[in-house]
């Protein structure tokens, strides 16, 4: 069974109705939200609290050819466009949300934040 959604642009609170394949016509029934104000938006973000993402610390890239990468072995040592020194980007699921410094912590690397890219910066990144 196929159904389009049809609304009236004449105005923001136009009803949305369903053509369903035989011609009718039907109201769309939609969930109540639960909850009111603050207290509802808690409960809504807490539905996606547990989703897993992918977190990147990226010291830097270069491009190789495949006659060079073929060529590499133990001991290689491969030049990045990063200097010594500058901050490393940290990525979520491939988009930059901050940069930070290598730590160590005990005996396993970390990264100290330096600074966050606010919502607002990412936005005009995807602009440009």
């Amino acid at each position: 069974m196929e159904a389009t959604m049809e609304t009236s642009s004449e105005s923001m609170a136009a009803e949305a109705e369903v053509v369903h394949e035989d011609g009718a016509l039907t109201k769309p029934l939609f969930k109540p939200l639960s909850g009111h104000g603050a207290s509802g938006a808690s409960n809504d973000i807490d539905m996606i609290l547990d989703i897993p993402v992918q977190l990147t610390v990226e010291l830097g890239r270069t491009k190789i050819s495949i006659k060079n990468l073929l060529q590499l072995s133990q001991g290689s040592v491969i030049e990045l466009n990063a200097m010594a020194g500058d901050p490393l980007d940290i990525l979520v699921n491939g988009t930059l949300v901050a940069q930070g410094e290598a730590v160590m912590v005990d005996d396993r690397l970390g990264i100290r934040l330096t600074d966050v890219i606010t919502p607002a910066e990412r936005i005009r990144k995807l602009n440009q």
